[in-house]
Order: C-alpha cells, then structure tokens, then sequence
C-alpha cells in the first residue's frame, strides 16, 4: 500500500473521509497523539486497525466523538461524568462509561466489554474528520504496537508507511502524551491512565475523591477471562462440531457461526466477539471453535479465545 501524506485543509480532510467511508483507517492529528481513526461501528474497519498497527490484543479503543451529545448516544454519562466533561471536553480526557443498550459501536472497539472509552478531542483536525463523516471514529495511537506513540506525521511514517492509505499532517500535537482515562466508580474518581488532565484536576472538576493514580495497582480493560467467557464450555481446536456443540467455524471448518470461511484473519478479529455472543445466545450448551492460526491477529484472537475457554 502507498502511504500518502496530505498537509491538513479541505482537500485533505475530503480524501480522509472519503477511506473512512471505505473502511479504511486514516491517520490524524489530535491535541494528544497522532491517532488511527475508523468508524467506530464499522468492525471490518476496526480490525484493520489492529492489523495495521499489528496489535498484539484487542484493547478497548478510545471512540472520539464532536460534542457531548454525541457522546450520550453512546455511554451512559451520570452528574459527576458531566462535570467532567463540562470542565475537559474538548480535551484530553478520556471518560469510560456504561455503553446505551443501543450503542452502535461495534464490539470489537470495546473488546465485547459492556463499558466505552469515549472522548471529544480539541484538535481541528480530527474535528473535522469528525464532521465530514458524521461517524464516532475509533483512534488509537498510529504507530505499530509496541513503538513510542507518534506526535509528527514523520513519526506515524515511520513504522506505519505501507500499512495506511493516508496520513493528514498538521504539525506536532501539543499535549504530546495520551488522554487521562478515568471512570466514576464507588462514588470516586479512578484514573485508569494518567495524562494531561492531572488527578487534582479531576478533583477539583468533579468534587469527589481520585484513586487508581499513577503508580498504584490498576486492572486495565479486557484482562479479566471473565470479559470474554461467554458462560457456556468453550473447545478449541475443533476441525467437527458435535450435535450439541455451536460451531465457531474458519477457513475449511465450517460451523453455524463462521468466522472468516475465506480465513481470512483482519475478518475473523472482526467478527469474533459476534460470534462469541451468538454461541452465547444460542440454544445449544457448549460452543466449539475451529483452530485459528498463531500468526499475526491469530495471536490476538487465540488469546482472546483463550480466555473464553477458561
């Protein structure tokens, strides 16, 4: 793939949404980092984010939206959320809350958590994106996993040139780390990442006690089995499904459920938290899933998988 760099302005912005619009992620700018924006409820689109930035696991994303109203069609935002958005937003805070039962976000964005990460950036850039797709646009940092989170267009290029069609160049982001994540939990403020908006900020914003800071013991999204079993017997491996056995099927093995029947592994990530809930809802007690490969997302979606079995 042909890595194209656009200096941000209309042109720019309209090429952007345009591959958004296709399902492809687009890197931009945000006050933070320079992120890796897709629609949000589109799953396809999100797991080519994964696949390009070769993320080893599904972690929750962080879903950007323009305003909070926006965001109230996504999460369920109580007084103390409001506060905080009121004294951030736009900004550099990130608020995980309930999802609606009606959120359209696809579940790969949250790692089939019944929780979202949602933020209202304040750059222009990814304003705009924002507005020119009319969609919530799931954005990590756009760099590969494991590499320092990209603050220039240069650094995105640098381990994500041939893996995204476009990168919108707006100069360096001005915070230059990550978003505070915090969520209300046992009538007090929890910081799950620190970042811009600092822990007496947060206090001061929303008149309650901050814990979970920097430093001490934090359960991140997603680490839990308990997120991911779907409260039946989970086998892996399988190449046949008995008769009381939901058939998670790929490539060659097909079940009631396939994954991918191309095998096709940006398509099974897509796809495997749906699956995991149709198996769940099904009236059959045990789910059978057939083997995945190890490489690439396979190791994201065997552990995940993993984890389901437990």
């Amino acid at each position: 793939m042909n890595t194209e760099t656009c200096p941000y302005g209309s042109d720019a912005i309209s090429r952007a949404a345009a591959l958004v619009a296709r399902g492809q992620p687009v890197a931009v700018p945000t006050e933070t980092v320079y992120g890796l924006a897709a629609d949000a409820r589109d799953s396809g689109a999100v797991a080519r984010i994964y696949a390009a930035k070769g993320r080893p696991d599904f972690n929750p994303l962080i879903v950007h939206v323009p305003h909070l109203e926006a965001a109230e069609k996504l999460g369920v935002f109580g007084a103390a959320e409001r506060a905080l958005a009121a004294a951030f937003w736009p900004g550099p805070l990130t608020l995980v809350v309930p999802r609606t039962h009606d959120c359209p976000v696809a579940s790969i964005a949250t790692a089939g958590l019944g929780t979202i990460a949602i933020r209202v950036p304040g750059h222009r850039a990814m304003q705009a994106l924002l507005a020119a797709t009319g969609a919530p646009l799931a954005a990590p940092s756009a760099n590969a996993s494991g590499k320092v989170s990209p603050t220039r267009a240069e650094h995105v290029l640098a381990s994500l040139d041939g893996r995204i069609a476009l990168v919108i160049d707006d100069g360096a982001t001005t915070a230059g780390v990550e978003s505070t994540i915090a969520r209300i939990r046992d009538g007090a403020v929890e910081v799950l990442r620190p970042g811009p908006v600092t822990a007496a900020m947060l206090g001061e914003a929303s008149g309650l006690p901050v814990t979970g800071v920097a430093g001490s013991e934090v359960v991140a999204p997603g680490m839990l089995a308990s997120h991911y079993a779907p409260g039946k017997p989970v086998r892996l491996g399988a190449t046949e499904f008995a008769d009381d056995e939901y058939g998670i099927g790929f490539g060659a093995v097909a079940g009631d459920y396939d994954l991918s029947a191309a095998g096709d592994l940006t398509e099974a990530a897509a796809r495997l938290f749906d699956a995991l809930h149709a198996g769940a809802a099904s009236a059959k007690g045990r789910i059978a899933v057939a083997a995945i490969p190890g490489e690439g997302l396979g190791a994201a979606i065997n552990d995940r998988l993993a984890r389901a079995a437990v």
